[in-house]
């Protein structure tokens, strides 16, 4: 893509996000899913109400401060409610979710961009995450895992950014990238896998340099100690996220622990003003124990993780019936339903478990030659500082740390705490696309054509259930295509 049309694409998408977030965000004037929580502990904070709550404040804080901008806005003045504790309006309580959460595909192309400097998969990849259902529906309402996911991105990107750039910018992304880890961290504790992510990889940078040198003193005897590979530039270039090797320990630790754990700190304060009864660190074990306490069935929308992977169990977020005049010769009302499903995209969602695990697969394949005698330890050394490889390891190391926590939670679980890692399955996917596109052989690229015009039609035909739009009860059941999604 030329730079104008990728411009023009990317500005497109972000359009798209806005449109669909803010479009007919007043439907259904009352309280939808968790906004019975979370919309109304934001409200607590501006009425000066104590209250108990198993989640950090930062998420809700944000909401409040939606609610309380929301009266110096032009729009957005329609019927108001007082389930929420004070009479608001449902566009005060859910406009700031639809603003953060519009940002997310941009974001998403951004950590695309900086992993390959391609227009055409930073394009596809910021595409195909405005194309995910979840997503939408979660920064429709006043909820918070859009925060967490938000910040944890932002994180990653900032990350990213750090290993381009010289090293007085590489300290300051590296910066803003630990205040967004904590960021995400202060939603929920869960945000704290992208956190995971970042150190995982950064131990996998530490053993593939110290095994490289290595390699490379198995060849050449003459090598010192203190050499380093760094040290031939002309001989093997560095892949941008191998860099994070050359990062210390301290710098790690300053950058990526103290000052993360710093801002969720920070965080609690206005909480505890507000909270008098409990300080820190009696928040944190009430928290845990809160989270502990919750039971393994609690709830029919609950699923456990691996059902997430084929999107098994979808979550009902509201659901109304309703009877419409006749028209015509048939004066008989018309039933018609009104329902969102926090569901994602459906063909997305099942070619991006695909993707990730064929990533998976690859990424066994390479650690299988590098353990074998088949090639050369200079072949091996181009192999793990190729950049495919690094890709590879990237998506990997950041799905797993997104998904890993979960397999031993006992607790109810739901399908949106898969959000994090689908996150990078959809970039795997835009990964395998962006490639059939770029291969010579026209059936190569009629697949990839294909399978973007597939994901497009398939939001456009489960957008109504989205975006909560009246259907007939045969159109609700023909979007119903498991048992288990009703």
């Amino acid at each position: 893509m030329n730079i104008s049309w990728f411009r023009l694409g990317m500005a497109s998408i972000f359009l798209l996000s806005v449109t669909l977030r803010f479009w007919g965000l007043s439907r259904f004037n009352t309280l939808v899913f968790d906004e019975v929580h979370f919309a109304t502990f934001a409200n607590n904070y501006l009425i000066h109400k104590t209250f108990f709550e198993n989640h950090p404040p930062l998420g809700k804080y944000f909401i409040a401060v939606g609610i309380w901008l929301s009266q110096w806005l032009p729009f957005g003045h329609s019927e108001s409610n007082t389930l929420a504790g004070s009479a608001l309006t449902p566009f005060s309580y859910r406009w700031m979710n639809a603003l953060m959460g519009s940002f997310i595909p941009l974001i998403v192309a951004g950590i695309a961009y900086e992993l390959t400097k391609r227009r055409s998969y930073t394009f596809i990849a910021g595409l195909f995450a405005a194309l995910d259902g979840l997503f939408l529906v979660e920064s429709r309402y006043a909820l918070i895992n859009v925060y967490l996911v938000m910040f944890g991105l932002l994180g990653q990107w900032l990350f990213l950014l750090a290993l381009e750039r010289d090293s007085k910018k590489s300290e300051i992304f590296l910066s803003l990238a630990g205040v967004c880890f904590g960021a995400s961290f202060a939603v929920k504790w869960s945000g704290l896998a992208f956190l995971l992510a970042t150190y995982l990889l950064w131990f996998a940078a530490k053993i593939i340099d110290y095994t490289q040198i290595q390699w490379q003193k198995q060849s050449d005897p003459n090598l010192s100690k203190n050499d380093s590979l760094s040290l031939e530039p002309h001989k093997f270039r560095k892949a941008p996220i191998e860099k994070l090797a050359e990062l210390s320990v301290m710098n790690i630790v300053l950058k990526l622990l103290v000052l993360p754990f710093i801002v969720y700190s920070i965080n609690w304060i206005p909480h505890i003003q507000l909270n008098t009864n409990m300080n820190m660190w009696e928040w944190q074990k009430y928290l845990y124990l809160s989270q502990k306490s919750v039971g393994a069935n609690v709830h029919p929308y609950c699923s456990p993780w691996y059902s997430w992977l084929l999107m098994r169990r979808p979550v009902g977020y509201y659901f109304q019936t309703a009877n419409i005049a006749g028209d015509g010769l048939n004066q008989v009302p018309q039933e018609i339903y009104y329902d969102v499903h926090g569901i994602g995209n459906p063909i997305l969602w099942w070619l991006s478990t695909g993707a990730i695990a064929f990533i998976f697969v690859l990424i066994l394949q390479k650690l299988v030659i590098l353990n074998s005698h088949l090639i050369s330890r200079s072949q091996k050394i181009l192999l793990v500082r190729n950049q495919k490889f690094w890709i590879l390891l990237y998506l990997s190391v950041n799905f797993t740390a997104n998904l890993l926590p979960w397999l031993s939670i006992t607790r109810c679980t739901f399908l949106y705490h898969y959000m994090g890692a689908s996150v990078f399955s959809v970039l795997a996917l835009g990964w395998f696309i962006d490639r059939y596109l770029r291969y010579r052989r026209l059936i190569y690229q009629l697949v990839a054509f294909f399978t973007i015009a597939f994901i497009i039609i398939a939001f456009c035909y489960w957008l109504p259930i989205y975006l909560g739009l009246p259907l007939s009860p045969v159109e609700f059941q023909s979007r119903m295509l498991l048992r288990s999604w009703y």
